[in-house]
């Protein structure tokens, strides 16, 4: 009989997620992801299977988060659509705010480092991008119903440039690049979609 877990699986993910978003997947080294969970060697591959798997489930778990908190973030009526789309801008820009630079999104992190090579990293970050740029054609879409976003405007192709723009952010924000030149781009990208006036 198995004996029974002794450990918090959430909180055992949860500092595998900190250490790899940290040092990336190559550089995390098994006794790092050791200290980091309190676990030893067997325990841990028990649990989660190797290195590879463990980090496909942080990966899974980060990138079920992301899409969560978007879907959340843009949900109500068609009537505020556009402003949940300038506020997500708005946020976007804020996070080139001092103090400082973010924390890169695991998900541009695990892409850049692995998709080339990993295929289970490769489909999960097509995948995630694909719901993103869904949840925001059907926000244009809301914005259009309610006439705050022209209907001349192909919602696919600018829920595409909207989801490009905002990782584009993201990558200015951890380079430092600061929030006046994040407002620029914004606000580019906002008058494109036609939410806001040049």
């Amino acid at each position: 009989m198995a004996r029974p877990r002794k450990f918090d699986e959430q909180q055992v993910l949860h500092s595998a997620t900190e250490t790899f978003w940290t040092s990336g997947f190559a550089a995390t080294s098994l006794d790092d992801l050791m200290r980091a969970t309190s676990l030893g060697k067997g325990s841990l591959y028990g649990a989660f299977g190797d290195k590879q798997a463990l980090f496909q489930r942080v990966l899974d778990g980060y990138c079920a988060n992301i899409t969560a908190g978007l879907s959340k973030h843009l949900s109500g009526p068609d009537s505020s659509a556009a402003t949940r789309l300038r506020a997500l801008f708005d946020m976007a820009v804020a996070a080139g705010a001092p103090p400082g630079p973010q924390r890169a999104c695991l998900l541009a992190k695990a892409t850049a480092e692995l998709a080339a090579t990993n295929t289970e990293v490769a489909v999960r970050a097509r995948q995630t991008f694909t719901m993103l740029a869904g949840l925001l054609r059907a926000e244009v879409e809301s914005a259009q119903a309610a006439g705050d976003i022209p209907g001349d405007r192909d919602p696919q192709r600018t829920a595409h440039h909207l989801l490009a723009v905002l990782r584009g952010m993201e990558a200015l924000t951890e380079a430092g690049m600061g929030e006046s030149v994040l407002r620029d781009v914004a606000d580019t990208a906002l008058v494109a979609a036609g939410l806001q006036q040049a």
